[in-house]
């Protein structure tokens, strides 16, 4: 599917749309919004492109109204990043996407306004209740200028379902995604060149509403922010070539060549983990299967301190590792989740993975992962999976929107180290990565039909 949309009108007056070379600062609280009349046009790009109508969906509680159509031009400014360079970091970018939500459940027709604070009351639920969800997921640029989105329908249905435990309306999966593109589109000149990182999208669903006692926000608000990527990771990334290339050619697009070009900054990069036995993420029965904010600060109804989640992650990166593995908090022996990220072990070929069983997030990355080395003719189990077999385990390696696929170097639990060979930098491990990132590039026909491109 391809999108070159960018609506002239986000709300009942002519909405706010400016890829510009305004400075990507923080704004104060009294910044405005940009309105034309609908006649006029918008210098973005030395090139016009005409839309149709935007029709965002609607459900039994969320209503959507279309947008206008328009013509508008585009110019693309220089972005003076070192795109060599670049991190997991905010860099702060033109516009974010917000919609807000009353009690009626109805999403108001979502605006692009200029990045920057946002207005918050001290009694707002997501502040005294956590009562949010986010999602994460990117955005590639193709060597001919396009741009491609990775299944964001996916993304779109996990906040959905996280919103329906949170006690939450969300908005529809059409406004989803139409915000998703909008926001991209907006921001495109952030989108890093081809091979050198991707654009991260942040959504967020939060309650915004003031509440005193315990319940649900009377306001929820949809953002949508969006910031330029390179690796996780960085410290430690290596160069990787894309694909094996055999002396058949390999054909994309209208070229063909024998040889990729690019050796992927985004690549793979060995991570040292720590088995945490005495702090846990979730527990059955809490949220730890859904993306709410409240996993990332502290790790189940088990905890009753951030500080000690806090104290569990400083302690592991003052001692030289890159990020903590929980284990289940009943037997305290089955492998959960990294912090961030979904865990993948290998044994003779055989990749296991722990099933999802509501305290697991449900990766998207994890999920991609499954069907790709099914589809290479590897067996993937979904089950348990102890620490005993972590430690004899002949590869590792961790999936995620932020990290791709991140080989494992080590582990350690209860004071052993196992190193696994070449770093961690194993065989499944390169080739599902390499399959992965070609597709989500677009080097590489998408047969999965997950890639949806913009214009």
């Amino acid at each position: 599917m391809e999108h070159g949309l960018l609506p002239h009108r986000l709300r009942a007056e002519h909405g706010s749309l400016l890829a510009s070379s305004f400075p990507a600062a923080s704004l104060a609280a009294g910044r405005k919004r940009h309105h034309f009349p609908s006649s006029s046009s918008v210098k973005i790009q030395n090139q016009f492109h005409s839309m149709s109508s935007l029709v965002l969906g609607a459900s039994s509680t969320i209503r959507c109204e279309a947008t206008e159509a328009s013509v508008y031009r585009e110019t693309v400014e220089t972005i003076n990043l070192d795109w060599d360079n670049l991190g997991f970091g905010l860099v702060p970018t033109d516009y974010m996407y917000i919609s807000k939500c009353s009690q009626d459940g109805i999403f108001t027709k979502g605006e692009l306004l200029r990045y920057g604070p946002i207005e918050l009351s001290p009694s707002s639920g997501v502040l005294n209740y956590g009562q949010g969800l986010f999602e994460g997921l990117k955005a590639y640029k193709k060597e001919d200028g396009s741009i491609l989105l990775f299944r964001p329908h996916e993304n779109a249905l996990r906040m959905r379902m996280g919103a329906e435990r949170m006690c939450m309306p969300s908005p529809a999966v059409e406004q989803f995604l139409n915000a998703v593109k909008l926001t991209v589109l907006a921001n495109k000149r952030w989108v890093p060149p081809t091979g050198k990182g991707s654009l991260y999208i942040r959504p967020l669903l939060f309650g915004s509403g003031t509440v005193l006692g315990l319940a649900p926000a009377p306001e929820y608000t949809f953002l949508i922010f969006v910031s330029p990527v390179g690796n996780y990771f960085k410290h430690r990334a290596l160069y990787v070539y894309l694909c094996m290339i055999t002396s058949e050619e390999v054909s994309y697009g209208k070229e063909q060549t024998n040889r990729w070009k690019y050796a992927f900054q985004e690549g793979l990069a060995p991570i040292n983990l720590v088995v945490e036995n005495e702090f846990h993420r979730a527990a059955p029965g809490g949220t730890g299967g859904v993306k709410t904010i409240g996993n990332y600060a502290s790790v189940s109804e088990l905890v009753t301190s951030v500080e000690q989640v806090l104290k569990a992650q400083k302690r592991a990166k003052e001692n030289g590792y890159s990020d903590v593995l929980y284990l289940d908090s009943i037997h305290k022996k089955y492998l959960e989740e990294v912090s961030s990220c979904n865990i993948f072990v290998v044994k003779n070929n055989i990749i296991s993975t722990p099933e999802i069983k509501g305290t697991i997030l449900p990766g998207i990355t994890r999920k991609s992962i499954i069907d790709v080395a099914r589809g290479q003719g590897y067996q993937v189990e979904e089950r348990l999976v102890s620490v005993e077999e972590l430690l004899d385990a002949d590869e590792v390696f961790c999936t995620g929107t932020a990290v791709v696929v991140s080989p494992v170097g080590s582990i350690t639990y209860l004071g052993r180290k196992v190193e696994y060979k070449n770093s961690g930098i194993g065989v499944v491990s390169q080739q599902v990565y390499s399959s992965l990132t070609s597709l989500q590039m677009g080097l590489t026909e998408d047969k999965m039909g997950w890639t949806m491109k913009l214009n």
